[in-house]
């Protein structure tokens, strides 16, 4: 659109070019310059029209989410893809990206709505971002427009009480106007205004005193994702035939291991050995030899797989997630690290996809890292079992007739009693023990 400054400029030109011209010449151009001048507003405002952007497709299994927040207002400037909203929903969360650049006009939805795939979500006027914000050259030069087009900001100022002293209502360099009126006003509202802090003393200390302690409440809508956490684990009581059963590791050669090697597999592979791939992979070989551990219940059908797709619960500002590493059974201790830091990294940035968080067969919950001694997981349906390791404590155990203090973690399996024998459950967790407290067994599994 053409600027008043354009305009301006161009009257101010025409005028200077007009001074050997008729004045019934100088109004038939300038009636010709009008139309023309909106001819190529006309034009100008049709090719900045404004797009309405809507929700867009977050998967197939969701259909609408929770409007979190805007990442930009009305009235701000967007590149193309920049994020610009934030919906959460069940699963993840979903970050809309501006199509194009240009400018934020309007927002249809507030934070807090739930808004549906397909719905109208904001305004975008398009332009470049970078021109909205006027350079100091372009200040400068708004300076000069012709006199009939600024606004004077320099206002005469107002005549002062002793105008006849002084010249054009200017008070004379170095001299400084009486306050004598001002200080008697003022000593007058202090005095008006101690009779009434007194009587707001009285007040407050006539008023009852409150109880001690304090006993307010705030109360915040659960999120989409709390939610549905809330419903998947309801779903799992109800639906699977839990039980829990226990048993306790020795850490000491394990730890041992870790201790020799951690160094150089942070030097070699720039990544952290830590004890999840060491359970990971021996719950890959255990459930090799007890399959029911591996497998779903789908109707009345029972579905055993040959691969091991394993869920690694992460616990994140926003609630439990449970990543999947692909393949378990086919990785090796570094890989394992590797691909667990890589979806635990994803996970704390609120970056998961559903791909990454879909289709688990065996779930490892490590709770230990927040200090917990024992506890009984719950299974993340449809799967058949979920084990829980816990932190490690020097305990008191009897080796070879002799009492000796060695690292213990104690260990739980959860499983579904409809697909899992008590017998089935417990051999499981044993392989896993005799594993962990013999690292080398690993190497001679099949």
């Amino acid at each position: 659109m053409l600027s008043k400054r354009m305009i301006a400029v161009a009257r101010g030109r025409a005028l200077q070019s007009s001074k050997h011209l008729t004045p019934a010449a100088i109004s038939r151009g300038w009636n010709i310059a009008n139309v023309h001048a909106r001819r190529a507003q006309f034009h100008s405002s049709r090719l900045l029209q404004a797009e309405t952007v809507k929700v867009p497709q977050m998967a197939e299994s969701i259909s609408e989410g929770t409007l979190k927040s805007w990442t930009k207002q009305v009235g701000d400037t967007v590149t193309a893809d920049e994020e610009v909203a934030t919906i959460e929903t069940d699963k993840i969360d979903v970050t809309v990206n501006a199509p194009m650049s240009g400018k934020i006009v309007k927002h249809l939805a507030n934070e807090e709505d739930t808004v549906s795939v397909g719905q109208d979500l904001f305004v975008i006027e398009p332009g470049e971002a970078a021109a909205a914000a006027p350079s100091e050259g372009e200040k400068s030069k708004d300076t000069s427009e012709p006199s009939d087009q600024q606004v004077d900001k320099k206002l005469p100022s107002a005549p002062t009480p002793e105008g006849d002293k002084t010249e054009g209502g200017r008070l004379p360099p170095g001299s400084k106007p009486e306050e004598k009126g001002e200080s008697k006003k003022e000593d007058k509202v202090k005095k008006e205004e101690k009779p009434k802090k007194e009587e707001k003393k009285e007040k407050k200390e006539a008023a009852p005193r409150p109880a001690a302690g304090s006993r307010g409440e705030t109360r915040v809508k659960m999120s989409r994702m709390r939610l549905r956490i809330a419903e998947r684990l309801k779903e799992s009581q109800n639906a699977a035939a839990s039980l829990t059963t226990f048993n306790e590791i020795d850490m000491s050669s394990l730890m041992d291991m870790r201790k020799k090697y951690k160094d150089q597999v942070l030097k070699e592979h720039e990544v952290k050995l830590g004890f999840m791939s060491a359970f990971a992979k021996a719950c890959t070989l255990a459930l090799k030899e007890i399959p029911a551990a591996n497998a779903s219940i789908e109707g009345d059908e029972i579905v055993y797989r040959d691969y091991v797709d394993l869920s690694v619960a992460v616990a994140t500002p926003k609630g439990l997630v449970t990543p999947v590493v692909r393949n378990a059974e086919g990785m090796g201790f570094i890989d394992i690290e590797k691909e667990i830091s890589f979806l635990g990294k994803k996970a704390r940035d609120g970056k998961l996809t559903l791909e990454d968080m879909a289709g688990g067969t065996f779930t490892i919950s490590n709770g230990g890292v927040f200090g917990s001694l024992y506890g009984t997981p719950i299974i993340n349906l449809p799967q058949a079992a979920v084990l829980g390791m816990h932190a490690i404590k020097e305990k008191p155990v009897v080796v070879n007739g002799q009492i000796v203090i060695r690292p213990i973690m104690v260990v739980a399996l959860t499983y579904d009693h409809r697909l899992l024998d008590g017998r089935e459950a417990v051999t499981f967790l044993v392989r896993v023990k005799e594993y962990i407290e013999d690292p080398r067994k690993m190497l001679l599994a099949p």
